[in-house]
């Protein structure tokens, strides 16, 4: 990997190789959180196909044109395949696209928040050698640990690394020889169920065992609620409910989401946000 060359902006990479674990609503929040909070965000789209957090991005500067509400909007890549018919030659190209894209963000924003798609392809291993953060959303699901850890179906113990914590352990090697700097892993809980049952209590039982070992900090995420889903025509967050011009009732469970918000972005240790948190 060439030399790093230098940068203001702090990296965030959302990433896991499942879908449907919430990267792109946590993308999405965290991206409009920290520009509530007077900081200037810039974003990478990974997933050229779905395009998810793209397109969630489209549908907020339709709906702020359409209403006339001025929302905070961060700026937007979205890096195209390579169309080189060489693999390797195709792969050069895009880690290319994607280090000129980060490079330009970084010498004008103060944060990049990268999308990553939901399986393990090259450009998003590269990506995430660029992280200062790495969060990895995860459901609260047995199946979803697995790509953490593997583990004893009868002690619990951790046998060994699940797929994805082993391929971040790769790249944090690799990010140390090519910045000489550490990546921050904070792996998310994410759609939280409001019902205590066997499994959700296993899992935040045998979390916090799993990350003395595999190396990542543990985060409460987001709880399974509709309003997450539910904003994504208007390209909204349940930070915007207050201004965004859209007819949604206000309820307890839009405070908590709030809240979550807060929580999340109060866990990341990113810098310069802990001072700024009341302003949410």
């Amino acid at each position: 990997m060439d030399k790093p060359s230098r940068r203001n902006a702090h990296v965030v990479v959302i990433g896991n190789e499942k879908g449907g674990c919430g990267k792109t609503t946590a993308a999405m929040h965290l991206a409009v959180g920290l520009m509530r909070l007077g900081f200037s965000v810039g974003c990478i789209d990974l997933d050229h196909r779905q395009r998810s957090l793209a397109r969630y991005l489209s549908n907020r500067a339709a709906w702020s044109q359409r209403s006339g509400v001025v929302l905070p909007t961060p700026r937007m890549v979205v890096l195209s395949p390579s169309t080189a018919d060489g693999r390797g030659e195709a792969r050069a190209e895009e880690a290319a696209a994607f280090d000129a894209a980060l490079g330009e963000m970084c010498e004008t924003v103060d944060f990049v928040v990268v999308d990553c798609p939901g399986s393990d392809v090259v450009l998003a291993r590269h990506a995430h050698v660029h992280a200062d953060t790495l969060i990895t959303p995860i459901n609260d699901s047995l199946l979803d640990l697995d790509l953490l850890g593997r583990l004893d179906p009868v002690s619990w113990e951790l046998k060994s690394a699940g797929i994805y914590a082993g391929l971040v352990w790769e790249l944090r090697q690799e990010r140390r020889r090519a910045h000489r700097s550490g990546i921050d892993w904070v792996v998310m809980r994410s759609r939280l169920s409001a019902i205590d049952d066997r499994n959700k209590r296993k899992m935040a039982e045998v979390l916090p065992q799993m990350q003395k070992v595999l190396g990542f900090r543990l985060a409460t995420g987001f709880g399974e609620r509709v309003i997450y889903r539910y904003l994504f025509l208007w390209g909204l967050t349940v930070l915007d409910l207050d201004q965004a011009g859209v007819a949604v009732e206000a309820t307890k469970s839009h405070d908590a989401a709030r809240a979550e918000v807060r929580a999340l972005l109060e866990s990341l240790w990113l810098p310069r946000v802990a001072e700024r948190l009341a302003r949410l």
